[in-house]
């Protein structure tokens, strides 16, 4: 193996991430987990969590294939116009051009690892918007650390 292709590994913790919400308005972060600045290659990955009853708006990439895995929560996805439930750990592969949504319908967050390759600018999008702390649910959702018992 040629040495000038090899990938240094680049390993992070849910304290390093940085979420954004792309428009003030939307009840969806992503905290970004790998991108084109930290991996050195096209691709977005990211966690994105859905507060209760959130949504992202209907969206397509022109290039892009962009991969959900079902970390917590339940919700349903759309992609061109063919809804199916989802849950905790269900994948979901959206094809590129596929106009495509992800609304939580449950009764706690949802969160969602989302793979997208190649990048498209989807990162740049996400820093674009306005930047956001994890909170402790999400940073234990992330870490899954258990959940704490109630007496």
């Amino acid at each position: 193996m040629d040495s000038a292709s090899c990938v240094i590994p680049v390993v992070k913790s849910p304290n390093d991430y940085q979420a954004f919400r792309i428009s003030p308005q939307d009840t969806n972060r992503l905290a970004i987990v790998f991108d084109p600045q930290s991996a050195n290659m096209s691709l977005t990955f990211c966690v994105e969590i859905f507060d209760v009853g959130g949504k992202t708006p209907p969206n397509r990439h022109q290039l892009a294939v962009e991969m959900f895995f079902v970390l917590k929560g339940e919700g349903l996805a759309t992609c061109d116009g063919k809804t199916v439930p989802i849950r905790a750990g269900d994948s979901i592969l959206v094809p590129p051009t596929g106009t495509h949504e992800i609304q939580n319908t449950g009764s706690e967050r949802l969160y969602a690892l989302c793979i997208m390759v190649p990048n498209e600018d989807f990162a740049e999008l996400i820093r674009s918007g306005t930047p956001v702390e994890l909170d402790e649910e999400d940073l234990l959702v992330l870490r899954r650390a258990p959940s704490p018992v109630l007496c």
